[in-house]
Parts: C-alpha cells; sequence; structure tokens
C-alpha cells in the first residue's frame, strides 16, 4: 500500500484538453504547467504531437521551460505516432491501445494477437531510438476487456523488458473499487512493475478507485485539475488529495497544497465554468458550518467537525450566524470578533431574536452585528 510513494501524473494539458469547454492557448498551457510544477506534481501529461500542429509546438514549449516535472506525451500504439513524439524532447511516452471487445471491433480493429505483435514492434523501436525515456503501455478499455485477453498482453509487454509501467485504464468508468485494486495487484504481483491508473469519473468512483489502485499497489495516479477530461472527467487533483489527507496528511505534504485553490480558480476561469459548491476544498462550501451544535464544537476544537484543515489550503473557515439554526456560542464568538463581551442571557436573547428574524429571511452578517451593537450600547 504505497500511499506514501505514489507519483501524480497531471493530465490537465491532455486529458484535460478534451472536456467539453476546455481549449488552451500555448501561454495557458504554460501558465497551468508552471503552476502544476509549483504544486510539485511528479509528472505532467500533454496531448499528442499527431493531434495538431499546435499541439506539438505546445509539448516543446512546455519541455523548454526546464520545469522539474517529467513531461510526457500520450500516443497511440503505432510508429508514426512514436517518430513524431519522440522528435519534441519529452522525457516519457505513454502509449495506449484499446483492448475491450468494444474498440477492438469499432476503434482500431486488431485482434488481441495482433495487438501483441505491435506493442512488441513500436516498444522495441521506441527504445533502440530512445534507450534512457520513460515508457509506460497502458490497455484502453481495461475493465471491459476479457481478464484472459488483459493477461496475455500484459505478461507480453512485460516480457519484453522495455517498459517502465503499465497503465490501467478505466475509461468509461465502470470499475468498481474491488475490481481495481484486484487487477493491479495481479500486475505488480505478476510482473514487479510500476502500475499506473486513470479513471473516469462517469459513476462517481474515480477517487475511490484511485485510492483502491494505490492499496493494489499502483505506483502512479493520473488526474486533472477540477477533473475536467472527456465526458465528466477524471480523478480530480484536489480530490485526490483530500481523500489522501483524512488517512494520513503526510502522504501529501510533499505538495504545495496552498496551491490547489489557486490551481482550481486558474481552471475554471479558463474554462468558464464555476468550481462546484461542494468541490473537495475549494468548494464555496467547503468549510461552512451552519448548524448550531456543530458551530459550537468546531469553535472549541475544528477537528470534531473538520477532516481537513482549511488553513493548510490557505482558506478559512466560516460559522454562519445569520439563520434560524444559528446558536449561542456562534453569536459570542462574533460579538467577541468585534470587541464586544455580552452576559450569556443577553447572547441568548440576541440569538432568539435573530432565529425570528431569520423565518422571514436570512440576516446578512452586518445586519447580526447591528444586533449586538445594539445590545452591547443598550
Amino acid at each position: 500500500m504505497p500511499f506514501n510513494q505514489f507519483a501524480i501524473i497531471e493530465s490537465s494539458l491532455r486529458e484535460g484538453e478534451q472536456f467539453s469547454t476546455a481549449t488552451f492557448s500555448t501561454a495557458q498551457k504554460l501558465e497551468i504547467a508552471g503552476l502544476l510544477d509549483d504544486f510539485g506534481v511528479e509528472m505532467i501529461e500533454m496531448t499528442s504531437p499527431c493531434a495538431s500542429p499546435q499541439s506539438e509546438a505546445d509539448i516543446r514549449a512546455v519541455s523548454n521551460l526546464g520545469l522539474s516535472a517529467r513531461i510526457l506525451t500520450h500516443i497511440r500504439c503505432n510508429r508514426d505516432d512514436a517518430i513524431r513524439a519522440l522528435d519534441t524532447g519529452v522525457h516519457g511516452l505513454d502509449i495506449v491501445i484499446g483492448t475491450s471487445p468494444q474498440l477492438m471491433q469499432h476503434s482500431h480493429g486488431k485482434n488481441i494477437n495482433q495487438i501483441i505483435d505491435l506493442a512488441a514492434d513500436v516498444m522495441c523501436f521506441i527504445r533502440e531510438q530512445a534507450p534512457n525515456i520513460i515508457l509506460r503501455f497502458s490497455t484502453e478499455d481495461t475493465f471491459r476487456s476479457r481478464e484472459a485477453d488483459l493477461l496475455r498482453v500484459y505478461l507480453a509487454v512485460a516480457d519484453l523488458g522495455m517498459v517502465n509501467r503499465l497503465g490501467v485504464a478505466d475509461t468509461v468508468g465502470v470499475a468498481m473499487p474491488q475490481q481495481v485494486y484486484q487487477m493491479v495487484n495481479q500486475l505488480v504481483r505478476l510482473t514487479g512493475l510500476d502500475v499506473e491508473f486513470h479513471g473516469h469519473n462517469d459513476s462517481g468512483c474515480a477517487i475511490a478507485n484511485a485510492c483502491a489502485a494505490l492499496e493494489g499497489g499502483a505506483t502512479h495516479i493520473d488526474t486533472t485539475i477540477l477533473g475536467i477530461g472527456e465526458r465528466n472527467g477524471i480523478t480530480p487533483l484536489g480530490g485526490l488529495v483530500a481523500r489522501l489527507y483524512t488517512l494520513n496528511r503526510n502522504y501529501v505534504t510533499k505538495y504545495n497544497l496552498r496551491l490547489l485553490p489557486q490551481l482550481d480558480r486558474l481552471i475554471a476561469d479558463i474554462c468558464e465554468i464555476d468550481i462546484p459548491f461542494n468541490n473537495y476544498i475549494t468548494g464555496a462550501s467547503a468549510f461552512i458550518h451552519k448548524a448550531g451544535i456543530h458551530a459550537k464544537a468546531v469553535l472549541a476544537d475544528p477537528s470534531t467537525y473538520e477532516i481537513l484543515r482549511p488553513e493548510e489550503f490557505g482558506l478559512n473557515r466560516e460559522v454562519a450566524i445569520g439563520h434560524r439554526l444559528t446558536g449561542w456560542n456562534a453569536i459570542r464568538e462574533r460579538a467577541l470578533s468585534l470587541g464586544v463581551s455580552l452576559e450569556n442571557a443577553t447572547l441568548q436573547a440576541i440569538t432568539q431574536d435573530i432565529k425570528r428574524r431569520a423565518d422571514v429571511r436570512p440576516l446578512t452578517l452586518p445586519e447580526v452585528d447591528a444586533l449586538i451593537w445594539e445590545a452591547a450600547n443598550a
């Protein structure tokens, strides 16, 4: 269970480009890559240079930044794509080919024997051209593929001795965590190679599946900022960080967590979308406490109702008080923040007044403050 050893392959500049409203300019890609590098991701994956002339130019531009993160590009399993990718000077190639019946029939049209032969040809060719390049081989649509087919392909590729890691891809978001654990763990045991997990979020399991992959022995997890990507996207960077932080914050202290809000805002602005109110860490409601009993406990000890510490992400908690559920402990804290000390009976009377008013409509903070000052000056 290498939760303290995993690496992030940040794919906002590859998978993220497949999101419905994502069209990144070169300048935006440079900004995103630089901020991801400052955050501390180990690898940045970019769109294939075969996608368009600008895609190829953008890979070169990002590669020339001299970032600490390794720059990868994602290509099909063929020599022509490999030649184009190698010419860009990237640190690694992520090779992929579909193995599910659906993709074998409707995508590339090859059977399992042909896939194995093609993979061997392409892997050997790449190693001849670039002996030291990082090389990953992944099946596409892993969890709708026949297990016997998968093992034949993976073991044949592993036996070549050419690849640094194998990839497992839940391309349509159909996998359950236990399936992911079993597949990853099987590959780790059978091949001894590093294993990467790429999980789509069509059915809401991307984060859980990523953690199951780590439990199974995966060493690399693909993410995107805000989880953007094809359809409902993939494992979100912030969501993965939040999940691992709750297990043991030391798993994620290697990253600059205070940059997460900036990363999320940047992508939201570029893609012209809102950050969801319930987004992991950076959602508008992530650290707002409302109910009276919650507010009282959080004011005494935030850990009673917070598994994440907002200050570690450069954020603040908020105790909402202008509503019918408010409690007098929250009003006392607000009064003290204004430099006002009131008797408990007075605070409780203010609280009841707020509740009566809030039954009609919620009060703004200035309105609550006015009631506190009125009581203080009475």
